[in-house]
């Protein structure tokens, strides 16, 4: 009886499916987070008879043939790569990326992570941080005395102090991109690494190389639309339900075969 492998199958997807919309609704309020999509593909087909065979002594094909499918399997659980909306804070330290690119951050490994969250901090030493402490690179250190510091387009850090009328130029933020953005690995903390798939990082300047520039005083939101997850989550559990009443046929067929004398 393959249809209680096959349903177990797709049951097996659609509980996977509503594990990626419950992280995305769970995730609805993370700075910066891209919703994700579950993928899945057909399995195996178990060929009956297959298309073209011979049929007959004249060279008759069969037309379509007999395959019969083993059930689904997950292909992949992709990223939506979209802007979300932006919302005004006002920190000095609060940076939204209008457009693409990441921001670097230095691991305590030494390795190179990159996110989209620009909620950024100072530590005791001045230096500009991650919510989690990482450096942000490159590194810019604001001095103890400023009274305060602007973030233009460009991402170029000035600092104002009180006994001068100049602003001081402390440094520039690089923006990362990449050629296949779905191939980064999610860490966690916002955070992705550099994979095979999707291609080194490309460090430029913000607003280079169809790069997006920064907004300080900005926070970029969560993609999720609620609206859309509580649909698909209806869908997939309709879904499920499907597939568990299959597996409750077979099994009533299987008992009537069970039960021929």
């Amino acid at each position: 009886m393959r249809a209680l492998q096959i349903a177990a199958t797709g049951m097996s997807a659609q509980q996977m499916r509503v594990e990626v919309i419950s992280n995305n609704l769970a995730n609805m309020s993370t700075t910066g987070y891209n919703a994700r999509r579950a993928e899945f593909a057909d399995l195996h087909y178990q060929q009956l008879t297959r298309p073209g065979t011979i049929a007959a002594a004249d060279g008759t094909t069969i037309p379509a043939g007999v395959q019969i499918g083993l059930g689904v399997r997950p292909a992949a659980v992709s990223v939506n790569v979209a802007q979300g909306p932006l919302s005004a804070t006002g920190g000095d330290l609060d940076l939204a990326i209008e457009g693409l690119g990441y921001l670097e951050v230095t691991l305590p490994s030494g390795l190179s992570a990159y996110t989209r969250d620009g909620a950024l901090k100072r530590s005791a030493d001045g230096l500009i941080v991650t919510s989690d402490g990482y450096p942000v690179a490159p590194e810019i250190t604001i001095p103890s005395d400023a009274r305060s510091i602007s973030v233009n387009a460009a991402g170029e850090v000035y600092a104002y102090f009180n006994n001068r009328v100049q602003p001081q130029l402390l440094g520039q933020f690089t923006l990362a991109g990449f050629t296949n953005e779905k191939g980064l690995e999610a860490t966690g903390s916002n955070l992705f690494l550099e994979t095979a798939a999707s291609g080194p990082a490309n460090i430029s300047l913000p607003g280079e190389n169809g790069l997006g520039t920064l907004r300080q005083g900005f926070l970029e939101d969560s993609s999720v639309d609620p609206v859309k997850e509580i649909t698909d989550l209806i869908e997939a559990q309709r879904g499920y339900e499907l597939n568990a009443k299959v597996i409750t046929a077979a099994d009533q067929m299987l008992g009537a075969t069970t039960q021929v004398r």
